[in-house]
């Protein structure tokens, strides 16, 4: 056989299934930074729009009559001016206003900056569901947005391997991410274990902070087993791991949001412990409705082995937010009725419907919150902004009831 002949024998050796795999996550990867570092320019890093002052209004009560009286006596933060002169703010700047208005009206401050007060604890929500595409990471994003911008002060944690909440905030599992820079720091049972606060990132959304998530998060899935066999590992137990981080910030942030793995392993009955409450997120079909079943039947033996063994869950509020609804699909309606039937108020009346505004929102690594007029229709950016505000409304009326606030 020539050598022409020989190498071309060589060049046909199929390519083995892993070889391949790292191939393609390799070229993915590179393709998935050179689309970041398109559209966010020059540094690859997502930035925040600004405001106009109607949105600024409505975010913060403060009448639009009162935002340009301020801004024409030169008190209060200086708006920047658009192409069309109008003027808009920064997230910074409308959280001046707050503290500027509350300082002002001590009687209505918390009608203006409605931060957590003393005596009132702080919240853990975590956003369930075993089952894929049920729009945990989109309920969890948007809900840290609308916190933000109403003023509240957010950490969010990704506990999902494939890391889709921190591509949100701009960061690249695989590329931004490095070892022990993920909640697993905090949790792991050996010496490398690092405080919490060391991988708290800043995003550029203010208010919002994050612990990223990457595959390594999954290591603490491996390690747990080996402890609980008593081969390695101190501290605190399992379940209790992630509490007891949580409690070195407890001072920092008025809401912690828990976007877990769609998995019951591990990490998420340690979210479920950490949590004060949980958002059960479901998808209106008759197959995701009977995943859901088999996730509480699960969670519930789960947690029963954990109160035998000193645990004590104590949630504030559990409820299920119907996720990427069709109001005009029949069954899906019968399937919400169901539900609405079987649990009653546990059963948030707003949903978060299916909307090509949120899918376009989510191909840009946005929110609704993030997007600029012209960006999308107008009547569908409308309709989903509506519907999603009304979800997060309504769990942050939740979470005020549980500070006995009215």
């Amino acid at each position: 056989m020539s050598t022409v002949q020989q190498a071309s024998v060589v060049n046909k050796t199929p390519e083995d299934a892993g070889s391949k795999i790292m191939r393609h996550a390799s070229l993915l990867s590179r393709q998935l930074q050179q689309l970041r570092s398109l559209m966010y320019p020059p540094r690859a890093e997502k930035t925040l729009r600004p405001f106009l002052t109607n949105e600024v209004s409505k975010l913060t009560t403060i009448p639009d009559s009162t935002l340009k009286l301020l801004s024409r006596e030169g008190r209060g933060p200086v708006p920047g001016r658009l192409e069309n002169n109008h003027r808009a703010y920064t997230l910074p700047q409308i959280n001046e206003l707050r503290e500027l208005f509350a300082q002002q009206k001590p009687s209505e401050a918390l009608r203006f900056l409605p931060r957590r007060r003393e005596g009132e604890k702080l919240q853990i929500l975590a956003v369930a569901n075993f089952k894929g595409g049920s729009a945990k990471t989109t309920t969890s994003v948007h809900l840290a947005h609308y916190l933000a911008l109403e003023g509240y002060r957010v950490l969010t944690l990704d506990l999902d391997p494939q890391a889709s909440l921190s591509a949100m905030f701009g960061f690249q599992p695989e590329v931004d991410v490095g070892a022990n820079e993920t909640i697993y720091a905090a949790l792991r049972y050996d010496s490398e274990r690092r405080p919490i606060r060391d991988v708290i990132r800043r995003t550029y959304f203010t208010g919002i902070d994050l612990i990223p998530g990457n595959l390594e998060v999954m290591e603490y899935e491996h390690d747990t087993p080996r402890m609980l066999a008593g081969r390695s590992g101190t501290g605190a137990l399992f379940f209790e791991r992630l509490k007891l981080a949580l409690d070195e910030v407890e001072q920092d942030y008025d809401v912690v949001i828990l976007d877990t793995p769609p998995s019951l392993g591990f990490l998420t009955l340690g979210a479920i412990y950490a949590s004060t409450s949980m958002i059960i997120t479901v998808h209106p079909a008759m197959l995701d409705v009977a995943s859901m079943s088999q996730f509480l039947l699960m969670m519930g033996d789960l947690i029963n082995v954990l109160n035998e063994n000193g645990a004590d869950l104590k949630q504030d509020f559990i409820r299920y937010l119907v996720t990427r609804y069709n109001p005009n699909d029949g069954p899906q309606s019968q399937v919400i009725a169901m539900l609405r039937h079987l649990f009653n108020d546990d059963v948030l009346v707003p949903t978060l419907i299916e909307s090509t505004a949120i899918e376009a929102a989510g191909l840009a690594k946005r929110s609704l919150y993030e997007l600029e007029a012209g960006q999308i229709s107008r009547d569908t950016h409308k309709r989903a902004r509506e519907a999603v505000d009304a979800v997060n409304a309504e769990i942050t009326r939740l979470l005020n009831q549980v500070w006995g606030r009215e």
